[in-house]
């Protein structure tokens, strides 16, 4: 394996040092029309190559699309390589956790898809706004916008545009997008479908790269259902994918998820090493997307090993990382839950200000419409209250959210509610 790794590394490489020496040696050519295109070309190439040997962080992708950008202005924003180009600006922007200009780019991207009338790039369009509303924890429009895309796919028609936008097939990327909101929004089941419909897609495909992302975000969905075998066990195909082919996009995300689900199984210090390990890996190649999302899950970790310290650390750091980059997809709530629940575990345990975070999680997964937050938030409030004596107040709270789900109950979350009213039932 470690010799196909470098071969693969070694052929990305070399087609980075082709593509840049190509650039190079246009300089030399008079400046003209033609010579901007052809470079307008070649940065479009280098964008792709780089994202995938180096990762979308890398300083390398950005300065390829606002290269890419500039050129495209000077020959007057021609379509094909237009939207390619404002894809990876983008892209580079969201990975980077700047969601207020990523979607800027969004509204533009669909604005101007929507100006050409082409039902193609409409795909993409509402993709990037739809991942950049889910980033901002609107999953509802989310939703609507993954959905819009996937239903307008036509295999025959439509399948050769990733080699015009980053290399993924659009209906891949929508379904597995999908399946992070529909899990949020409260629909477990739904999600899985969908993830496992994307996992058959890819492998239909046939590229390790569509394969290997696949299995990521089926990784997450699995983390979200707390199903901690399954959850390990994509995360190392994904390790296994990436050292194969010698790619690193998504490495740094499944060396932390698997940090997190060995933390789980009680291999504490291991496992926060892990995590430790998959958030440097991402932040060295400038990806701060999720940050607060592995910060909770360090937070977790750290729980669990009795180190509450750093359990508060993380959490204050992944606070002030979601205000700063204006992300709300699971943070917002999980950080006042996990906050909530760090209180409570306190040699002093201040009851009154768990409960607070408790009633602040509850509050911003509603205004999300994050029905699985809620239930987690109502859960951690429901055992607060009961150990203030206050059961029928717990009961009743917690009956209303587990009574709005209508599908997962076989998913460790609603088992849990269920038990836990049961409970206070008696």
């Amino acid at each position: 394996m470690g010799g196909n790794q470098a071969m693969q590394r070694s052929a990305y490489n070399d087609a980075i040092n082709g593509l840049t020496s190509a650039i190079d040696l246009l300089q030399r050519l008079p400046d003209s029309p033609e010579r901007t295109r052809r470079e307008l070309l070649l940065q479009l190439a280098v964008g792709p190559a780089s994202i995938t040997i180096k990762g979308w962080g890398a300083q390398e992708v950005r300065r390829a699309y606002t290269r890419a950008r500039q050129l495209c202005a000077q020959l007057g924003d021609p379509p094909e390589e237009f939207f390619p180009t404002l894809y990876g600006l983008w892209l580079e922007h969201l990975i980077r956790g700047e969601l207020p200009r990523s979607y800027e780019l969004a509204e533009e991207f669909l604005r101007r898809a929507n100006s050409a009338q082409d039902p193609a790039l409409l795909l993409y369009a509402n993709y990037v706004l739809g991942d950049t509303w889910y980033f901002m924890g609107e999953s509802i429009s989310a939703r609507e916008h993954l959905e819009t895309a996937i239903a307008h796919y036509d295999p025959e028609r439509h399948r050769t545009l990733a080699l015009r936008f980053e290399g993924y097939d659009a209906k891949l990327i929508n379904l597995l997008l999908l399946s992070w909101a529909l899990w949020t929004l409260g629909y477990p089941d739904q999600a899985l479908q969908r993830s496992n419909e994307a996992l058959a897609f890819a492998q239909s495909l046939s590229n390790p790269r569509d394969l290997t992302r696949a299995i990521m975000f089926a990784a997450m969905v699995h983390l979200f259902r707390r199903e901690v075998r399954a959850t390990q066990e994509s995360a190392d195909a994904v390790i296994a994918l990436s050292a194969e082919h010698g790619t690193t996009e998504w490495l740094p995300w499944a060396t932390a998820l698997r940090g997190s689900v060995m933390a789980a199984q009680g291999h504490h210090e291991e496992g926060i090493a892990q995590l430790y390990e998959g958030m440097a890996m991402s932040r060295a190649t400038g990806i701060e997307l999720f940050r607060s999302g592995f910060l909770c899950l360090l937070a977790e970790a750290c729980m669990q090993a009795g180190r509450l310290d750093h359990a508060l650390s993380a959490l204050t750091e992944a606070e002030t990382a979601a205000n700063q980059r204006e992300e709300r997809l699971l943070e917002a709530a999980e950080i006042f839950q996990l906050k909530g629940e760090l209180l409570l575990r306190r040699d002093d345990p201040n009851v009154a200000e768990a409960q607070r975070c408790f009633e602040r999680a509850i509050e911003i997964a509603r205004k999300q419409s994050a029905k699985s937050l809620e239930l987690r938030a109502r859960m951690s409030l429901a055992r607060s209250l009961d150990l203030q004596g206050k059961r029928d107040e717990a009961r009743v709270m917690l009956a209303e959210i587990y009574n709005w789900f209508t599908e997962g109950f076989d998913t460790a979350d609603l088992k849990d509610a269920k038990a836990l009213l049961e409970e206070l039932t008696r």
